[in-house]
């Protein structure tokens, strides 16, 4: 009985055969570019379908090519699985955007006249009490996203008066901003870029010192010699692309289209304004620019690429 289950349901895990596989997370950008990249796909007959996945569970996914394409690996947070599959063999690397990525603290730019010297981050030792709220005790909040980073350790690290609170999810973090914004009241939270926020927001990060993965394993490298993560996050970090071992041998074509699939900041920023605050459907948002952008993408094809309806 098991080896009839084991023959009758292994085959149920693996991506069909005839149609690529594409990765969908939970943020913006990652929707409408995979959103983006199905459509260039059909343009030229290639069959595609969307799986959702928290970005945990995507590295097994793409290894085992049960999925087969992520067009967001971001060096912040990915870095390490990206290159321990790649490295292995496991997945492949597919690319790297032209769009630079930064993901750390960030405050709308109206706050540098209540916490003077920023964006050093020592300034925030002077006026920790500006950010407080009436849950903070006193302290300074600094708003995270529900992703896990080693922001306590940061605190404790550099001997910042703050608490930490996390939003429920990305929605939980604009509200806050546009509330915080339209009173003009300070906030400081987590952001990254390329990001909507970039084009309806002023802003910047917060200049912590900078980073090194040293910081991360050797408490005696930074400005604390006690603790480790006294560093912000990497500044103009990659934002690469990965596919399963699969797509390269059975949609050699759509493996190509996507090393060579490639966006810049402003972009990928304008594209997610769209969706998050100008409130459209991202499929609509997304099928726009494949019909507007054909000469861009269409040099995306290369010449080994078959006509459409032939093998890819």
């Amino acid at each position: 009985m098991l080896c009839f289950l084991g023959l009758s349901l292994g085959p149920l895990s693996l991506a069909s055969e005839k149609e690529v596989v594409i990765v969908k997370n939970n943020w913006t950008s990652q929707i409408v570019l995979s959103e983006i990249l199905s459509g260039i796909y059909k343009k030229h007959g290639i069959k595609s379908r969307f799986k959702k996945l928290p970005v945990d569970e995507q590295w097994g996914e793409l290894s085992r090519g049960w999925s087969d394409v992520q067009v967001e690996v971001w060096e912040g947070t990915m870095a390490d699985k990206f290159e321990k599959l790649t490295s292995e063999g496991k997945m492949l690397g597919a690319g790297t955007h032209d769009a630079k990525t930064r993901e750390d603290w960030w405050y709308p730019l109206y706050v540098k006249e209540l916490c003077p010297g920023l964006p050093d981050w020592k300034a925030l030792k002077k006026c920790s009490s500006v950010f407080a709220t009436s849950s903070s005790g006193g302290k300074g909040r600094y708003l995270g996203g529900p992703w896990e980073k080693p922001d306590k350790a940061r605190v404790r690290a550099l001997g910042l008066n703050f608490i930490l609170e996390r939003a429920k999810d990305s929605d939980g973090l604009w509200a806050a901003l546009d509330k915080a914004f339209k009173k003009n009241k300070p906030i400081l939270l987590f952001n990254w870029t390329p990001n909507w926020i970039e084009h309806k927001y002023k802003g910047e990060f917060v200049e912590f010192p900078e980073y090194d993965p040293k910081c991360e394993t050797d408490p005696s490298w930074g400005v604390s010699k006690e603790w480790k993560y006294d560093c912000g996050n990497p500044k103009n970090g990659w934002l690469k692309k990965a596919s399963s071992k699969r797509l390269k041998e059975s949609f050699p074509c759509a493996h190509e289209i996507l090393k060579r699939f490639n966006f810049k900041n402003e972009q990928i920023a304008k594209l997610a304004f769209e969706v998050d605050s100008n409130k459209k459907d991202v499929s609509k948002v997304a099928a726009r620019w494949v019909k507007e952008n054909k000469m861009i993408w269409e040099n995306w094809i290369p010449s080994s690429c078959p006509a459409k309806g032939g093998k890819h």
